[in-house]
């Protein structure tokens, strides 16, 4: 039996949200090992002068404890 656990991060990005979570994985990844999945909890963007400029995550990142 697999004992795993679940942190949540937040990243950010100015390309979108994919690439807002790749960051929050790849940062997640130089402490965390065992890396299963990741969960998008929310999305959120923030807008000047009628674009986007910064598009954010919050994401649920479940891992293995071995």
């Amino acid at each position: 039996m697999a004992i795993l656990k679940v942190i949540e991060v937040l990243a950010n990005s100015e390309k979108g949200w994919e690439d807002a979570a790749q960051k929050a994985v790849a940062q997640a990844s130089k402490t965390v090992k065992n890396i299963r999945s990741v969960y998008i909890n929310e999305q959120s963007a923030s807008v000047e002068d009628g674009k986007i400029t910064d598009y954010r995550v919050n994401v649920k990142i479940t891992f293995e404890i071995k």
